[in-house]
């Protein structure tokens, strides 16, 4: 939890280690409130409901409510499945790494410049981010819409 600082708008978070980050030099990254998602407000009332007031911020849950400790990949991934199920979709289709190629689609679908997504998603490539974007529509802003 030391690692999210509150800020108006949203919060600054140190990401202390990452799997491109072995040495743990760390990364900060700024997450917005924003008006529909609110994940800061999200994250409260989990707080509030698990009772976590230090330590681990995402815990595995028992079924009786009990905090069992960290999150694995393998229970992300798991989590993601399950709710794309309940949303109708495949679920063979997903895994915990379909939250962050979906933030740089959709960032990318909405026109944001690739530096900015590449801030918040760490890459160092943006060759490697363009191949995270895949087109949802790909005559949407075709280059060619000008004069075809």
């Amino acid at each position: 939890m030391s690692d999210i600082q509150e800020m108006e708008g949203g919060a600054k978070v140190t990401i202390r280690r990452s799997k491109t980050d072995q040495e743990g030099a760390g990364q900060t990254i700024g997450i917005l409130e924003g008006s529909r998602l609110r994940p800061l407000s999200s994250v409260r009332a989990w707080l509030d409901a698990a009772q976590i007031t230090d330590g681990l911020l995402f815990q595995r849950l028992s079924k009786a409510g009990k905090l069992l400790g960290p999150m694995t990949p393998d229970a992300i991934a798991l989590l993601v499945k399950h709710y794309a199920k309940r949303a109708g979709f495949d679920a063979s289709q997903f895994s915990g790494h379909s939250l962050r190629a979906g933030f740089i689609t959709s960032g990318a679908e909405a026109g944001n410049d690739a530096l900015r997504i590449a801030e918040v998603s760490r890459h160092k490539s943006l060759d490697v981010l363009r191949g995270y974007v895949r087109r949802a529509n790909l005559l949407k802003d075709h280059p060619g819409a000008s004069f075809m």
